[in-house]
């Protein structure tokens, strides 16, 4: 289990460091701009895959029915290592805390009922680079990423880093809808991580 939290809070510090990136190049969008952002943030997903770290939306599509526990452990440990990187955000010399701010006033309009939806297929895209990469094919891991971030799709530990660089103040004062957000999106997520397995009956699977 102590490995398990380890490696979980390992990859929320890799997608962590995906989303400062995207971020930073949101900010700074004259010189790059959001698709750069996009693509930076793939950091985070190669990064989980190259040392097999537990990542929430890396494995509830092959989780097991008795190990659900076991998946959010994982995403416990996700949110700690965003957490982390986001207590760094706070000492960054550009301005992350109100670029993150903006994104989560955006998913608080949208509401919990859209964001959920939203995640479906982000969780999808998620299952299906990670497959790919079990595989040896690599480049999904690449494009899955920017596509759900050009696509406006939600992703609960991407969310979590994001949360963590929103000054304290605005999370205290809207902590309820802030709350029933990001738990639609962890469920739209694990709904699209298991869209595979939900549409297609496993006799009929290669």
């Amino acid at each position: 289990m102590i490995r398990l939290i380890r490696s979980s809070i390992l990859a929320g510090i890799a997608i962590a460091c995906g989303g400062f990136g995207f971020l930073a190049s949101g900010i700074q969008a004259e010189s790059f701009g959001p698709l750069f952002g996009s693509i930076l943030f793939s950091f985070g997903l190669m990064t989980v895959v190259a040392y097999k770290l537990a990542l929430y939306t890396g494995t509830a599509g092959f989780i097991k029915k008795n190990e659900v526990g076991r998946l959010f452990v994982i995403l416990g440990g996700n949110i700690i290592g965003c957490f982390l990187v986001g207590l760094v955000s706070r000492v960054s010399p550009l301005d992350i805390q109100t670029a993150a701010e903006n994104l989560l006033r955006l998913r608080l309009e949208r509401g919990p009922l859209r964001c959920g939806l939203l995640g479906i297929p982000c969780g999808f895209m998620m299952t299906t680079a990670v497959t790919f990469a079990r595989q040896k094919h690599y480049i999904p891991l690449l494009l899955a990423v920017p596509l759900f971030i050009v696509c406006g799709f939600t992703h609960c530990v991407a969310d979590a880093f994001y949360y963590s660089c929103v000054p304290f103040a605005f999370i205290k004062a809207n902590f309820l809808s802030v709350l029933l957000v990001y738990v639609s999106i962890v469920l739209g997520n694990l709904i699209g991580c298991n869209l595979y397995r939900i549409i297609i009956p496993a006799s009929q699977r290669d």
